[in-house]
């Protein structure tokens, strides 16, 4: 074959077909007698054709993800050659380059594995494949893509075949015969296997994920069957015991996962043991929710059962639920260790737990369903005196005074709460609080998670650390991760649908407002007729308050209850009730920023225009919400800039638009 050394020489090939791949293109030589390449030159608008047609190759079914890009603007260049680009990617195998088999290790320029959506079929199995090649969108012909293809083959550096149907190493039964079986399809019946869902069940909707890459087959159907069959024995026959000693098996698992691993730290003399796991699909939540959002960590501390304390830090996802996107396991909560796990980023102090833990022994304690709403209301008044000008102290002799008969809870707050009390409401009136919407997302992961570690099969096992991060990534893991791919592809409605209702903000909002009674003469009470049973009232004593009574079994066992959600909500905007702790908190805020003296600097400056725009973005969510016309609000925004490459030339004449990117060219030069 000759070489060429012009772009002109080589012919633009059309293939006729929809979806074409190497084999249907003529390559040529392109470059010098020393250095040279096989390239081809298609439409730039077949580039995502052809590499639909590479993934499809049947001795090695894959796809490919861009490992690398680079852009110019048109007229960024005044010379150039004829194979310069205008867009330059990089596409590699999703096999590759990584090699995190037995033996291999990732590439010395980046410590942790791209996150990209078009990865490899199954988890761990970047075999370390060398096939990539190169897409160039020409500089002086835009119109075209020179395709450059470095490596065709897919093997590993060692010259051997790494997937596909080829490679001898395949994982699973019939793997040399089943097309592909992509990451999302693998989780999906790794979840439902971990869940107990039955096994014909997870074998039907296995089958209906891998028939979207090969269609209807008998074989194929047998084969997954005994796919299916043999991963739940797999999963069923594992175990958290890699070793007898803890401390050893919990070390041989970290070997095993370094890929869920962001930090971990042995016990020994000086150090104290600490495990930071986040998985990958974890490492994308935090990206997509996390992200200029809110971050909220709750933890284990004061829990005996378990060995080490635990603490996970969650995200709220697109329904406002949390989600859990990292755990980490440590004997130690001294701050020194605590910062090693933490960010610089604004805290809000939750209340759920300060509420949680009176509730429930204010119920457990005191007899009288009487004396129980009056103590908790006397509770929650001892918390609203940081802000209603009330001494604490005599607040406090008030609690003692009234419910000394009740000699079971007095001692109880006398020795655990005492002590400290004013350390916590000094942090409830110097941090901004959570609202109930988090709390209630908060106490709904929490429910979770205890659900799932205090089985009673499992009572003997809490003292072992690798068993909690079995159950962790197993589990909990699969229970989140196939409730979010329900809600998102619609499947799965009797998990959606449970999902969905997992929080008492969601249960609170199916409550209708002609099932609250609220009396004006009377704003100590309000009634909530239950939605299964019309016979049924719930009374809501305090409303309009954080330390609202229920007696619904809900509230009773300490948790946040749909009827003083809803009833609390009904009362933010009527005469009579008071704001919530939330938004007195925040009012709070914004009196001690007008009470401090103006001293005409830059940072005075900054403060007030980062208000002005946290205020009209509450504005315009407050209008949100309480609209039933979007439209007319959409329409009453302001108009929004340009995009940012041609908003400085938006409306400005063509010349003097010209005159202004010459100037910004030399600058740069």
């Amino acid at each position: 074959m000759e070489i060429v050394e012009s772009i002109e020489e080589i012919p633009v090939q059309n293939p006729q077909i929809e979806d074409f791949s190497w084999a249907d293109l003529t390559w040529t030589k392109f470059g010098t007698s020393e250095h040279h390449d096989e390239v081809a030159l298609i439409p730039y608008s077949r580039v995502d054709e052809f590499i639909i047609g590479e993934c499809s190759n049947a001795e090695c079914p894959t796809r490919f993800h861009i490992e690398r890009g680079r852009k110019r603007s048109r007229g960024s260049l005044k010379e150039y050659k004829s194979d310069e680009y205008l867009e330059y990617r990089l596409y590699w195998c999703s096999f590759g380059p990584e090699n995190y088999g037995e033996g291999g290790g990732v590439l010395p320029s980046r410590k942790y594995r791209l996150n990209t959506r078009n990865r490899a079929a199954r988890p761990q199995s970047m075999r370390g494949c060398t096939c990539h090649f190169v897409v160039k969108r020409l500089y002086a012909r835009p119109s075209l893509a020179l395709l450059i293809y470095n490596e065709r083959r897919h093997l590993n550096k060692a010259g051997f075949v790494c997937h596909g149907p080829l490679d001898r190493d395949a994982i699973g039964p019939g793997a040399k015969k089943i097309p592909y079986i992509c990451n999302e399809i693998q989780q999906q019946t790794m979840s439902m296997i971990y869940l107990g869902i039955p096994e014909e069940n997870v074998l039907e909707k296995h089958i209906e994920g891998i028939q979207r890459y090969c269609g209807s087959d008998a074989t194929v159907d047998s084969l997954a069957s005994q796919y299916v069959h043999k991963l739940g024995m797999i999963i069923k026959r594992s175990t958290h015991e890699l070793d007898l000693d803890d401390q050893a098996s919990i070390k041989i698992w970290a070997e095993r996962n370094k890929k869920s691993i962001f930090f971990y730290q042995e016990s020994s003399e000086t150090d104290q043991f600490m495990l930071g796991i986040q998985t990958e699909w974890q490492l994308q939540q935090l990206v997509r929710f996390g992200h200029c959002s809110l971050i909220a960590a709750d933890s284990t501390f004061g829990i005996k059962r378990l060995k080490y304390p635990l603490c996970t830090l969650l995200v709220f996802d697109s329904r406002h639920h949390a989600l859990p996107v990292a755990w980490i396991i440590s004997r130690s909560y001294l701050k020194s260790d605590v910062e090693k796990d933490t960010f610089c980023c604004p805290i809000l102090f939750s209340l759920w737990r300060v509420r949680r833990s009176w509730l429930r022994n204010v119920v457990k304690k005191c007899d009288s369903l009487e004396v129980q709403r009056d103590l908790f209301k006397c509770l929650g008044e001892l918390v609203y005196s940081i802000w209603d000008g009330v001494d604490t102290k005599k607040a406090l002799e008030r609690l003692t005074q009234d419910f000394v008969d009740q000699t079971a809870f007095m001692q109880y707050f006398t020795s655990t709460w005492l002590p400290k009390i004013g350390m916590w409401l000094s942090a409830i009136k110097s941090l901004p609080l959570a609202s109930q919407e988090a709390c209630g997302a908060i106490e709904a992961y929490h429910i979770k998670l205890k659900v799932k570690l205090f089985d009673d099969t499992h009572l003997g096992a809490l003292q072992r650390v690798d068993w909690l991060v079995h159950k962790l990534t197993t589990e909990l893991h699969s229970s989140y991760w196939l409730d979010r791919y329900a809600d998102e592809s619609d499947s799965f409605q009797n998990v959606k649908e449970e999902y969905i209702a997992s929080t008492s903000w969601h249960r609170a909002s199916e409550i209708p407002e002609s099932a609250v009674t609220l009396d004006e003469s009377n704003v100590l009470v309000a009634k909530v007729q239950s939605q299964r049973d019309s016979d049924v009232t719930r009374v809501v004593w305090n409303p309009g308050s954080e330390f609202a009574f229920c007696d619904c079994a809900w509230s009773l066992q300490g948790n946040l209850c749909k009827h003083i959600i809803k009833v609390n909500t009904m009362c933010e905007n009527r005469k009579g009730y008071g704001d919530s702790m939330s938004l007195r908190s925040f009012k709070e805020k914004l009196r001690n920023i007008k009470m401090k003296p103006m001293d005409d600097s830059i940072a005075l400056d900054l403060s007030m225009a980062l208000t002005l725009q946290m205020f009209d973005q509450i504005k315009q969510l407050v209008q949100l919400s309480g609209t039933d016309n979007i439209s007319k609000i959409v329409n009453d925004m302001p108009v929004k800039w340009g995009c940012k490459k041609g908003r400085t030339t938006i409306g400005i004449p063509a010349s003097i638009a010209a005159f202004t990117k010459k100037r910004i060219q030399k600058r740069k030069r």
